[in-house]
């Protein structure tokens, strides 16, 4: 088949690599000017590193170099992705610089998309298939603030935090980041010892782990094992599970609750102001968000100013001096305003009635596994699901969509996957209290969901596979064997 993918991310680059060996013509389209996605050059903000240690966030058959630190910066993750084209022979499949303006669908279930390359004309090219990777990450989320353009006219900078890359911009500036995630901790750290004053403005703190509890043990053999995922209750419960949310409950609660008595001593939460509201099994409400180094270090020291349970209220300018209004009527200088703020996720290529068909009346993304729209043909999407193992989950959700398009999954009706994929959108929303980023958040449960992709196709882990990833973190390499067991099935065809 001809087929064409939208984003050179790590589910593009996966996918593009999958379907090309399985013998598809391949072509990938890219609108910025290097592959990564989320980890484009285009978008690494000063501060920006992976959550996970590198071991466990890579793809199967490519670790990450052993050079590169436990936590690989964001440009040593775009190298990585980089070498990984390098070494697959991908560069002939990119169509980097280029803009998917529009895919339509025609009667006979074909794809023709309208692109246009940096600088050139409009092109349509028509395709067997479409599988869209642009992400979750796809559009980011900038507030509407009251006095914006007046704050602007007066020479303010209001953006997303992956769009402050330069940090000379911030040097000698009054910096206020909005949002208390991963990316806004990280930008604040990241600008603080070169800013005139950095104010962290917070709606809500969330729980955050530190890299290592006690400063000992790797939070990754607590959240990134399958018991890790087991400690908060899947839709469906199933084996120990069942137990450690029946009978065994106030043995699970003991260890989460000994977990968040240990966070809040060694990150001194209490005596620094930033003591969430509700218990520490809250972490897994829609992500997890790990520490930023030297946060909170800097909070105690005065170089980055916490205000909690706030919000920014209006933009003014008086006498030539920017400032921002809190919503509890504190005012403090602003020259920059950066948003962690999160994303929106758009397919702004497809018509609005395509996308009626795949979208509920919510605005979540109805999809079966997260990747396929039922009911829409040649069509499907791969990387819509947060994951503590984003580059395994791409890879699985790849291979899925190879055994699809090869008419090599054994899937329940139409009506059964509706069903399923909507009661399962109700769960996440319940969940996560509606942050579950339309329906495209599975965190914590990475591995439930990579487990059902490889039960519909056969290739489920081994028994003895999951029981020593039962207590120790997941090893992505262990999962090199599913496209060669995939290729020999499809070969003996």
């Amino acid at each position: 088949m001809k087929i064409a993918i939208i984003g050179a991310g790590f589910a593009g680059l996966t996918s593009a690599r999958h379907l090309r060996d399985f013998g598809h013509d391949v072509t990938v389209f890219e609108k910025v000017h290097d592959v990564g996605g989320v980890w484009s050059k285009t978008r690494l903000y000063p501060g920006i590193s992976t959550q996970n240690g590198k071991d466990t966030y890579h793809l199967s058959d490519y670790p990450m170099p052993k050079a590169y630190p436990e936590w690989p910066a964001g440009h040593q993750v775009q190298e990585y992705l980089a070498g990984y084209v390098r070494d697959f022979n991908l560069g002939p499949l990119l169509r980097l610089s280029t803009t998917v303006t529009a895919a339509t669908q025609g009667a006979d279930g074909r794809w023709t998309l309208t692109f246009r390359r940096e600088g050139g004309d409009e092109q349509s090219e028509a395709f067997d298939f479409l599988t869209i990777c642009n992400g979750i990450f796809s559009v980011p989320a900038v507030p509407e603030f009251a006095g914006a353009d007046e704050f602007r006219a007066a020479g303010g900078t209001i953006c997303h935090s992956s769009q402050f890359i330069n940090l000379d911009e911030a040097r000698g500036k009054h910096v206020i980041v909005i949002g208390y995630g991963k990316s806004s901790c990280d930008v604040a750290v990241g600008l603080a010892d070169v800013t005139a004053s950095m104010t962290v403005v917070a709606r809500e703190l969330i729980w955050k782990m530190p890299r290592k509890i006690a400063g000992v043990l790797n939070y990754k053999y607590l959240f990134l094992t399958r018991m890790g995922e087991a400690l908060f209750p899947f839709i469906e419960l199933k084996g120990f599970e069942k137990f450690l949310h029946g009978a065994g409950r106030p043995v699970r609660n003991s260890m989460l609750g000994s977990v968040q008595s240990v966070v809040t001593r060694q990150l001194k939460l209490k005596q620094r102001g930033a003591l969430p509201r509700g218990q520490f099994e809250r972490i897994a409400r829609s992500t997890v968000s790990l520490v930023t180094e030297g946060f909170f270090e800097r909070i105690e020291s005065g170089r980055i100013v916490l205000r909690r349970d706030n919000a920014i209220d209006r933009l003014v300018v008086e006498g030539g001096r920017r400032m921002a209004v809190l919503k509890s009527g504190e005012t403090i200088p602003a020259d920059i305003i950066v948003c962690g703020t999160g994303w929106r996720q758009e397919v702004p290529f497809l018509e609005p009635e395509l996308q009626q068909r795949f979208l509920d009346d919510r605005g979540n993304f109805r999809l079966y596994r997260h990747i396929l729209p039922t009911g829409v043909r040649n069509l499907a999407f791969n990387g819509y699901n947060s994951s503590f193992f984003s580059p395994l989950s791409a890879e699985m959700g790849a291979l899925w969509i190879c055994a699809l398009v090869a008419g090599a999954l054994k899937l329940p009706p139409d009506r059964d996957q509706i069903s399923a994929t909507e009661r399962r959108l109700r769960w996440m929303e319940e969940r996560t209290e509606g942050k579950h980023a339309r329906g495209t958040n599975i965190i914590p449960f990475s591995m439930h969901q990579i487990d059902e992709l490889l039960r519909d196709m056969n290739l489920s882990a081994s028994a003895m596979q999951r029981f020593m990833e039962w207590q120790m973190p997941v090893k992505p390499g262990n999962y090199a064997r599913v496209a060669r067991e995939l290729h020999r099935r499809l070969d003996r065809r």
